[in-house]
């Protein structure tokens, strides 16, 4: 018999830490309209798709389940178990309260970043689609409105021969002619043969040009019909960072991503201000907190946050929001399954400074099959009408991708 995770005890939350359940806040009073619903319980199921993804289903005494999907990664299921308590019995609606609940019970084990943040995204997402079908209205309803009715979607290409230039434009080419895409990413971390040391992230000349090579040789191939970003996966040092995105100004780059470690704002800083390519970093950021210096100190062009990563929809919005105030548009990361790919989608289509959403899976030939609804089409996902995120999952096609040893969690 595995641990019970919803079991574990925190002996200071006990009697010291700040609870914002209904109970202790007072929040008693009855709601017409159907809108008194309790939270009856919490499950996930993980999926082996391009990434192990888990997905998250919120369950209520009115029969309504919302679904939703937490980033990938290990322990995030047991971290969700262990919130579980935290939210039986709450009324879904009140999905700012419950964020912060669970943030504050969860402030012990780490709360501020990583899979605790993580697992709260899965949940909160999953709120956002419940809270939808209680109250009949779309996710970006719930966010303000609508800004567009689609929002913009960019293809992260892989080209089979990741260090091969021309390999890479035939790819960029192919993605735009035959699957209809206007927007796409490479990877620049990609061995170029040239390596003396993989370890201290300096890059010596050959390397630096054999980056430039990639750019130059996609973007020229592209001839203006499609928008290209470069990632660096964090990988390079500030230098090298800075030398790369000089070498490339003069190249239509639409941004340079994660060129140095998340860690230290003021280099991520100096290497924006030190060249005309556009910078993007953020998806190692969590909550709005984290984006706050990035921001205040102009320290990105764009801001890609991972929503099933960082906080959650609504954190993504705050987020977007600050952002705005300092006139950064917004790219948001993306490796999720078709639920944390609409739940982007749906912040995107209801903030003024949305970009686009990237889409990581599509050499993955059953991605869209795990939702019974057309997610991706032309480069773009419509925003549906349909109560919560829209979508309903394909449950034969997530029991037959499970990870092994997963089980399958309750029909809706």
């Amino acid at each position: 018999m595995g641990i019970d995770y919803a079991d574990l005890h925190d002996p200071n939350a006990e009697y010291t830490m700040r609870d914002l359940s209904s109970g202790t806040m007072g929040v008693r009073a009855k709601r017409g309209g159907g809108r008194d619903v309790e939270i009856t319980d919490v499950q996930t199921t993980m999926v082996d798709g391009n990434f192990p993804w888990t997905l998250v289903r919120v369950y209520t005494d009115a029969g309504i389940v919302g679904t939703g999907e937490a980033y990938w990664g290990a322990g995030v299921p047991e971290i969700i178990a262990r919130m579980k308590p935290f939210v039986m019995g709450e009324n879904p609606l009140d999905i700012d309260r419950l964020f912060e609940h669970l943030v504050q019970k969860m402030s012990g084990e780490g709360s501020i970043g990583g899979t605790v943040v993580t697992a709260i995204s899965g949940i909160e997402i999953a709120l956002h689609d419940l809270a939808g079908k209680i109250l009949e209205l779309p996710a970006y309803q719930l966010l303000g409105g609508k800004y567009r009715d689609s929002v913009r979607v960019y293809c992260d290409c892989h080209a089979g021969e990741e260090a091969d230039p021309e390999s890479n434009a035939d790819e960029a080419e192919r993605v735009v002619e035959e699957l209809g895409y206007d927007a796409l990413k490479f990877d620049l971390d990609v061995p170029s043969g040239h390596e003396k040391d993989k370890a201290n992230r300096h890059l010596r000349n050959p390397e630096i040009e054999h980056k430039v090579d990639i750019v130059r040789t996609v973007t020229e191939r592209l001839d203006g019909r499609a928008d290209a970003a470069f990632d660096c996966h964090w990988a390079f040092t500030g230098g090298s960072a800075k030398r790369i995105a000089r070498a490339i100004e003069d190249l239509d780059v639409w941004w340079l991503e994660d060129p140095v470690p998340p860690e230290n704002h003021d280099v991520q800083r100096e290497i924006t201000a030190s060249t005309t390519t556009p910078i993007a970093a953020g998806e190692n950021v969590y909550r709005k907190h984290g984006y706050r210096r990035l921001l205040e100190e102009q320290a990105v062009d764009v801001v890609a946050p991972d929503l099933p990563k960082m906080g959650g929809m609504r954190e993504t919005r705050k987020v977007a929001d600050m952002a705005d105030s300092y006139y950064v548009p917004v790219a948001m990361h993306n490796v999720a399954s078709p639920v944390g790919t609409m739940a982007s989608a749906q912040v995107g289509a209801a903030i003024p400074n949305s970009l686009a959403v990237e889409y990581h899976s599509y050499q993955l030939g059953w991605w869209a099959d795990l939702v019974e609804e057309s997610v991706i089409s032309e480069g773009a996902i419509e925003i549906p009408e349909q109560p919560g995120l829209g979508l309903t999952l394909d449950m034969n096609t997530v029991s037959e991708h499970m990870v092994e040893g997963e089980e399958l969690f309750d029909a809706a």
